[in-house]
């Protein structure tokens, strides 16, 4: 595991010679980025490069590519299938991966910020379902569901474990959310600079509950997960997942706890439009029952945006 001041001189390394590499592809990058965090992902990640929409919503998109210490044909792959790549020498975890892929779109101007996963489990048709909101001005932060969609999997442990830490994140931070692990994302890029990254792993939770406890409007699209068809999953075993997971989510919901100050309630949000310390408008209440029943998830053709209702 490296040190905070190794991670730093890290990304700094990488961001260099990404930069360099890449020259203006990168410092103009146009409005949305596909951020894809990879790690021996060879023989997936190049098709899953060129399914990536040329546009969304509307506005044209680059893929960049951060490769996580790959010691495969992942970078060669990439970048022939038209990727932006970073290389990173150093294998740290897809949380790094991410934080370090987050800050190279926006140092190269991109205004929005998608993610997806190299091993293809992500359609790429509902990525316009997820950005949606966020071009709109609906929310600053997107994310799928497969409660409100569909998932291949038949794990009832994985599944077993969607459900409660769904449930765990929407009593700590008041906002009911149906999956906190989703890997198919769209946020406006500054909010990724205005909150805490650090886990190098099982960073979904992390970045979903650092937005919630600083007022970022979120909502949840309705979408799909797919059975992996290439290599291995790097989750791990589900008992080690899931204590880790466990402890990424109440250690970021503790430390965000701890930096806001005393009797300020939730934390202001910086969306454009807000003057400076201007509260979030309030979400409707909810019925009396904590998590009322879901609505049924709308047709492929037609999905809807669910803001998380706050918890009673």
């Amino acid at each position: 595991m490296t040190s905070t001041r190794q991670d730093a001189a890290i990304d700094d390394a990488a961001a260099t010679a990404f930069f360099e590499k890449n020259g203006e592809q990168a410092t103009a990058l146009p409005p949305v980025a596909v951020v894809i965090a990879a790690y021996n992902e060879e023989g997936v990640v190049g098709s899953v490069v060129d399914a990536l929409p040329n546009k969304l919503c509307g506005l044209a998109t680059a893929a960049i590519v951060v490769s996580d210490g790959s010691k495969d044909g992942t970078v060669a792959e990439a970048s022939a299938h038209g990727a932006l790549v970073c290389d990173v020498p150093v294998n740290r975890g897809q949380g790094a991966a991410l934080r370090l892929g987050y800050r190279l779109a926006r140092e190269g101007g991109a205004q929005y910020i998608v993610t997806t996963d190299a091993d293809g489990q992500y359609n790429p048709a509902e990525m316009d379902a997820v950005l949606g909101p966020v071009v709109a001005g609906q929310a600053d932060f997107a994310t799928g569901s497969r409660k409100l969609g569909s998932q291949e999997t038949n794990d009832p442990v994985r599944r077993l474990g969607t459900w409660v830490f769904a449930v765990s994140i929407s009593l700590l931070t008041g906002q009911r959310i149906t999956d906190s692990s989703f890997g198919l994302r769209a946020m406006r890029a500054e909010v990724t600079g205005a909150v805490r990254l650090e886990q190098p792993q099982y960073q979904s939770s992390e970045l979903l509950i650092a937005v919630l406890t600083h007022g970022f409007q979120v909502v949840e699209v309705p979408a799909t997960i797919h059975k992996r068809k290439v290599g291995e999953s790097k989750k791990g075993h589900n008992a080690i997942y899931g204590l880790k997971y466990a402890g990424v989510v109440f250690g970021t919901w503790w430390r965000e706890r701890q930096r806001r100050a005393p009797g300020s309630g939730r934390a202001f949000s910086s969306r454009p439009g807000r003057r400076s310390g201007e509260r979030s408008a309030p979400l409707p209440a909810q019925a009396d029952e904590p998590f009322p029943p879901d609505a049924e998830p709308a047709g492929a053709n037609g999905s809807e945006a669910t803001t998380p209702s706050p918890v009673d």
